[in-house]
């Protein structure tokens, strides 16, 4: 069926305001690797999707998904073997305090259920998130989701801290000062909490702030703030929904190279490939004391094929050595987009971390002003020219771009002329 059809069928039964990605929908049908194809056969180099983390239809994860769902699927109140190893293993990934795991099937589930155990065991109902936080759809998740949620509409239990932005906020301030500065303004939400009679429970914080902007944050800014949080009875909720599984390259976890040891870590998207698989894992007291009080049960969360697929996933990441790859062509990547800013006034910053990359575009370099019509003009040249990338930011002015871990060197090489050819074109 052609692209229009098909558009007309989906308004019809999803409505007009589905969200769908460019100016132009693109209409896909096949996945391999960092490649996508559409319908007339075009390919797309993917820099943007981290769903599939290890690649599209990765052969190791396919065949571990078809091999077990013909074998068995039963949800978690038989034992099954296979659930039981990969916990094993996914815990094992993580700080020897973080011990226990529990499935679910997205990121906003997980996330769900780490709000529910950090305020049945605080005894409290306080969240704090920032700004511009995207951490999922249920309600309570959506309450804390600002990116999304007017202050408004938010309630009396959410707080949220300004986005952090050492690009604006540096004003020849040290890393040591700025870190001061973001803690303090976390110890404000946690006090005003207090104030207004209301219990602190936890914060809830993206490890690479990716819808926040990518910032480069100051070194020992989590630590302060954890101590912070720790003081006022509160736990520390570490999404790694877009950090995690390497992403970052240095450290299997976001939170890791910020240094600190979360309370209890959520985890979706790239878990299992494009498979429904989230889940969290969190410190063995909680877990313990919240299912005492709590009977918590998934129907499809965690079930067998998860397990396999998310084995796979763990498999590919380790035979296939993606870490590495991440800081490699990472660094090589990130190299690349520092020079297109030598060559194009419009890039103001150039930031990123292993396979993670923002470049914020402004008007003036000086006064910082965001270029929101210029970036999204921007992405939608580079789909016209086969290469799939986003924006974030408050002022929808940041290039987000997030490859597939397979991610090579050349891959960077196009993506980068692509990008700035497309510079040169607006």
């Amino acid at each position: 069926m052609d692209t229009e059809s098909l558009l007309e069928r989906r308004y019809r039964v999803l409505g007009r305001n589905s969200p769908l990605f460019y100016d132009k929908p693109l209409h896909l049908v096949r996945g391999e690797g960092v490649w996508l194809y559409d319908a007339d056969g075009r390919r797309y180099l993917d820099a943007y999707n981290n769903v599939p983390h290890v690649g599209h239809c990765h052969p190791r994860v396919v065949a571990a998904l078809s091999g077990q769902a013909a074998t068995l699927n039963i949800h978690t109140r038989y034992l099954d073997e296979h659930v039981v190893a990969y916990a094993e293993r996914l815990t094992g990934l993580f700080d020897a305090q973080l011990s226990m795991a529990m499935f679910v099937c997205s990121g906003s589930e997980a996330n769900e259920l780490a709000l529910r155990i950090a305020r049945d065991c605080s005894g409290g109902e306080g969240i704090i998130s920032t700004a511009w936080a995207y951490h999922g759809n249920t309600a309570a998740v959506m309450q804390i989701s600002s990116l999304f949620t007017p202050a408004s509409k938010r309630g009396p239990h959410v707080r949220s801290v300004p986005v952090m932005d050492p690009y604006r906020d540096r004003a020849g301030r040290s890393d040591e000062e700025l870190a001061l500065v973001y803690a303090d303004d976390v110890k404000r939400a946690i006090d005003s909490f207090a104030a207004s009679g209301v219990r602190f429970a936890g914060l809830l914080f993206c490890t690479a702030f990716s819808s926040e902007g990518l910032p480069t944050l100051p070194a020992g800014f989590m630590g302060k703030t954890l101590d912070h949080v720790h003081a006022a009875g509160g736990y520390f909720i570490a999404d790694e929904v877009q950090a995690g599984f390497g992403r970052l390259g240095s450290h299997m976890w976001g939170h890791q190279k910020l240094g600190v040891v979360p309370d209890i870590v959520t985890m979706g998207k790239p878990m299992g490939n494009g498979h429904p698989l989230a889940g969290l894992v969190a410190r063995r007291e909680l877990v313990n004391a919240f299912t005492s009080r709590n009977m918590y049960f998934n129907t499809f969360g965690g079930n067998p094929v998860s397990a396999a697929v998310g084995m796979a996933v763990l498999d590919v990441i380790e035979d296939e050595q993606l870490l590495q790859n991440a800081v490699t062509v990472g660094e090589y990547t990130l190299a690349r987009l520092e020079e297109l800013a030598n060559r194009h006034t419009l890039i103001g910053d150039v930031r990123g971390a292993g396979l993670f990359f923002a470049v914020e575009l402004v008007l003036d370099r000086h006064a910082k002003t965001p270029a929101t019509a210029q970036t999204k003009r921007l992405v939608n040249l580079m789909r016209d020219r086969g290469v799939l990338i986003s924006r974030i930011g408050m002022h929808d002015n940041i290039l987000k771009i997030r490859p597939p871990m397979p991610f090579s060197k050349q891959n960077a090489d196009l993506l980068v002329d692509t990008l700035n050819q497309a510079l040169a074109a607006l």
